[in-house]
């Protein structure tokens, strides 16, 4: 009988684990990172800008070099440039998880473009279309890193912007 008893108490042990372990599994899984994107809407805006590149590059190790990092704007959306006009206007920004290997010292951006729209007609307002790369400027330890962050952004076609989004931007680095 002593066995038995000593069986059970393992079993209520161990679940008692199982239950806790999965339960901070769900926590882990449930966390937002700040590159992770938080839909307005109930998720239904939708995707205007894309990262496009590179997913993977060979870089020489502890050297500073530039990574360009490539984006797509949807046609008929334009997105506010890095330094737009008014301080009202939400600007392009490339947040960077530091760390790991890998150290992001500065991110140049294009210049946006000066466009007027219908709703303004005598205002210009700076803002990239089309293409978009950025250049990150970087110095990576030996070995394989992960260079990870997210391009926030606000899109806006001629008559109306979106809430601002973040989408994520992973390259992985190989440094020799």
């Amino acid at each position: 009988m002593t066995k038995r008893a000593n069986t059970s108490i393992v079993w209520k042990v161990s679940g008692a684990f199982v239950l806790v372990a999965g339960t901070l599994a769900s926590a882990l899984f449930a966390q937002k990172f700040p590159w992770q994107d938080t839909p307005e809407a109930g998720g239904k805006t939708p995707q205007t800008v894309r990262f496009e590149g590179p997913d993977q590059i060979n870089v020489a190790a502890r050297k500073p070099q530039v990574v360009e990092l490539r984006f797509r704007i949807q046609d008929g959306f334009h997105i506010n440039s890095h330094t737009p006009h008014e301080k009202t206007l939400i600007p392009t920004q490339l947040m960077v998880v530091d760390g790991d290997g890998v150290n992001v010292s500065a991110v140049d951006f294009p210049p946006g473009t000066d466009t007027s729209f219908a709703f303004a007609p005598n205002e210009k307002v700076s803002v990239y279309t089309g293409t978009m790369t950025l250049r990150a400027h970087v110095t990576v330890a030996q070995g394989g890193h992960l260079l990870q962050g997210a391009l926030r952004y606000q899109a806006c076609d001629a008559n109306a912007c979106m809430p601002p989004r973040k989408i994520p931007v992973a390259v992985s680095l190989l440094a020799k």
